[in-house]
């Protein structure tokens, strides 16, 4: 039990817990450290006795090309147990240049990568006999492409040309520089953006001018967005009107061929109202031409016997009686002849 204590660590079997921290001191390694070929690395090694694979680097702004790297180191060999150099700030700027990361950021984004064992802090940025064999690193895995830094054309030459040095392939389209490079081509967006959630213009390292111009930028947006939602709203309200006017107009041509077909067979020239027309004005015609017959059965009209006798005239005296002319010559003449034709005719 003591021995298994003191051997190498073996790769975490689960992802519960974040890599570990290698001790500045020393290797915790304690387990026999033959050196290895790469063909006996691949045919697989004990598994007291992994291959141990360094990985270095700044990983700066930590992306997909540096977890597709550190992916590529640990699936190497069969038994791979990868240990990860972080340069420290201090190098990293005077070799590299400044950071967007801090040292402690870019070493807690290491320590959560699945494809990691363990993280060495303060990476040297040349790797020197000394630390290899202080850490008992097999093979060095990084991309085949020169890497000149610190006054070397190649800071892997020697690693290659000790047959240490495993090449893995580079992410195109994904790096540290462009990442920053899209930032600084749209520096304007994304100080709006800041401005917009709460940070200050001292924060973002922006003047008063600026500041002042990118709030009323962000104000423009605004009532661009909001015109922008009242011409949706307003290009919806519009189709639904004419989703429903349509809708109107099938039902108005509907009714109205109904209204006019009911009113064609009521009012056409065959139409129902003609013939009751007819029909009355035949039936009034007959009923006009023909005689009123008196019914038969009436009785005779006679006086009836208990009506009582028209009264008596009233004596002349009380008529008031109009005076009689006075009768003159020619009237007696005219009604005497009036007699004797008279009686001539008797």
């Amino acid at each position: 039990m003591e021995e298994l204590e003191h051997t190498c660590p073996h790769p975490r079997t689960t992802l519960i817990e974040p890599a570990i921290f290698a001790r500045e001191t020393s290797c915790d390694c304690r387990a026999p450290h033959e050196k290895l070929t790469i063909e006996q690395a691949r045919r697989g090694t004990p598994v007291d006795r992994p291959v141990r694979v360094y990985a270095d680097g700044i990983f700066d702004l930590f992306h997909s090309g540096h977890a597709r790297a550190l992916m590529q180191a640990k699936n190497l060999f069969p038994n791979t147990y990868l240990l990860v150099g972080v340069c420290s700030d201090e190098l990293t700027h005077k070799y590299k240049g400044f950071t967007v990361m801090t040292e402690q950021e870019r070493y807690e984004a290491l320590r959560h990568c699945r494809y990691v064992d363990e993280v060495l802090r303060d990476a040297p940025w040349t790797l020197t006999p000394k630390f290899l064999d202080k850490h008992k690193i097999d093979f060095v895995a990084h991309d085949d492409i020169p890497y000149s830094s610190a006054g070397s054309e190649d800071v892997y030459k020697h690693i290659k040309e000790a047959g240490m040095f495993v090449p893995t392939q580079r992410t195109e389209g994904i790096s540290t520089s462009d990442i920053i490079t899209r930032i600084v081509r749209d520096y304007d967006v994304y100080a709006r953006r800041n401005l917009q959630r709460g940070y200050t213009a001292k924060e973002l390292n922006v003047s008063y001018i600026n500041e002042k111009k990118y709030r009323l930028q962000n104000q423009v947006d605004r009532m661009k967005e909001k015109v922008r939602t009242v011409e949706e709203k307003s290009k919806h309200f519009v189709c639904r009107v004419e989703e429903k006017s349509h809708d109107l107009i099938q039902k108005w041509e509907e009714k109205s061929r109904e209204f006019i077909g009911n009113f064609l067979e009521l009012f056409g020239p065959d139409g129902t109202w003609k013939q009751v027309l007819q029909e009355r004005s035949g039936r009034m015609l007959s009923y006009a031409l023909s005689p009123r017959e008196s019914p038969c059965n009436s009785p005779p009209r006679e006086l009836s016997p208990l009506r009582s006798p028209s009264p008596p005239s009233p004596p002349a005296r009380w008529h008031n009686a109009r005076p009689s002319p006075p009768t003159s010559p020619k009237g007696a003449t005219s009604m005497s002849s009036m007699s004797e034709g008279d009686e001539d005719e008797n």
